[in-house]
């Protein structure tokens, strides 16, 4: 008789045992960690560093990329599209060679001051360009100047991005004359020692890419992180990056 009832609860008990998939998964079989509608500022990955790079593709872009190849490095270009028409072999190179290509909006506007319509059209706009250039459209963006507030993080997870900002800024776009560009070393140095880990550059700035850069790529390697992209440096597979 208990042999017999245990048979019949059997394929209950196994249906009740299989792992729930209410949350969403990745095609890793992972549940997504990454959230929406949050600002972004650290990496959660252990001992990664995600140097990240606004505004272009520029004329310095290829340089920074041998630059990034030399150390083994890969980084996040957050691109606008208002010039990328002018750089398409560059993104193009760019996402090849595996660096995380993600959305600064078309015309690097406030957010703060558009309405829902105008935001969209930022972000769709720019989808439009990626698909042609690249044939996938990113998860991820950055707001130009840093700013959101909840209406734009609502707005960004419904139209599917992960909002990144940053911890460490080095204020580079202030510094771009050989006399300067120390202190944006420095900036960054001291982001680094209190805890920072995303970090803010621009490509568009000739003493990042030829000073800054290469100063920031010695210092992560003296201390021993792996430079990588923004999603790799939160735990996000490939997969996840683009769509």
């Amino acid at each position: 008789m208990l042999l017999t009832t245990l048979q019949f609860l059997l394929p209950t008990i196994l249906t009740l045992l299989q792992p729930s998939h209410g949350q969403p998964v990745n095609q890793t079989g992972q549940t997504q960690s990454v959230p929406y509608a949050t600002i972004l500022t650290h990496c959660t990955a252990p001992g990664t560093i995600a140097l990240t790079f606004d505004d272009g593709p520029y004329t310095y872009t290829p340089a920074l990329l041998d630059l990034l190849s030399e150390y083994g490095a890969r980084s996040t270009f957050f691109v606008n599209g208002y010039r990328l028409t002018e750089y398409t072999d560059v993104l193009q190179r760019t996402f090849k060679e595996g660096h995380q290509v993600a959305s600064h909006t078309y015309s690097h506007k406030h957010l703060l001051s558009l309405d829902y319509a105008s935001i969209v059209n930022e972000m769709s706009s720019l989808e439009t360009l990626f698909r042609n250039v690249l044939g996938v459209v990113p998860t991820y963006m950055r707001p130009p100047y840093l700013e959101v507030d909840q209406r734009v993080l609502g707005v960004m997870a419904e139209l599917g991005y992960h909002v990144i900002s940053a911890s460490v800024d080095t204020k580079d776009y202030e510094n771009n004359d050989p006399w300067l560009i120390d202190k944006s070393v420095r900036k960054f140095v001291d982001g680094v020692n209190a805890g920072g880990s995303i970090v803010l550059a621009h490509d568009t700035h000739a003493q990042t890419v030829f000073t800054l850069a290469r100063a920031m790529l010695e210092e992560v390697t003296k201390r021993g992180l792996k430079a990588t992209t923004v999603a790799d440096c939160l735990g996000d597979p490939v997969e996840s990056w683009y769509r």
